[in-house]
């Protein structure tokens, strides 16, 4: 995968992580909402392959589940068109853990938020989160905020 200053077309990556910051956008109206689309668009058109841990299912719902406009039917709802969209998923492998627990110490962040970046590390791609902290604590090149979206 070419990382450097070469063709843009040639620097597209045909799969991306995202995290549940960004699934989460999918389903509320708020800032960057047109980014979470585009990528989930691009997902739907196959320009691209989502991918993520299983984790961010629990995620998702979490969050949806604290939002006061979202009941339990909302949430089952967005868990359920979520789940139809058929995302590539990887479960908490040793691998996956190994690095995610190494990450996670080395810039203090969650171990939840690590696995994402894991996973792009592994993947050798990049993952796009609305995080701001993660994206101010990890300093790797593959973790970008969802506002550099294009």
């Amino acid at each position: 995968m070419d990382r450097g200053g070469g063709d843009k077309e040639m620097e597209e990556e045909k799969a991306l992580v995202i995290d549940a910051s960004v699934v989460v956008k999918w389903f509320n109206i708020e800032p960057l909402h047109d980014k979470a689309i585009a990528i989930r668009d691009r997902y739907i058109d196959g320009a691209i392959d989502l991918i993520a841990p299983t984790l961010i299912y629990y995620e998702v719902a979490n969050a949806l589940r604290y939002n006061p406009r979202f009941g339990i039917e909302e949430v089952r709802a967005a868990v359920k068109a979520l789940e139809d969209l058929s995302l590539t998923t990887y479960e908490f492998s040793m691998d996956m853990a190994s690095k995610a627990v190494e990450i996670a110490y080395m810039y203090g962040i969650t171990v939840y938020d690590a696995a994402y970046v894991s996973l792009a590390a592994l993947m050798d791609t990049t993952l796009y989160t609305a995080d701001k902290e993660v994206v101010a604590k990890v300093s790797a090149t593959y973790v970008k905020h969802l506002s550099e979206f294009e």
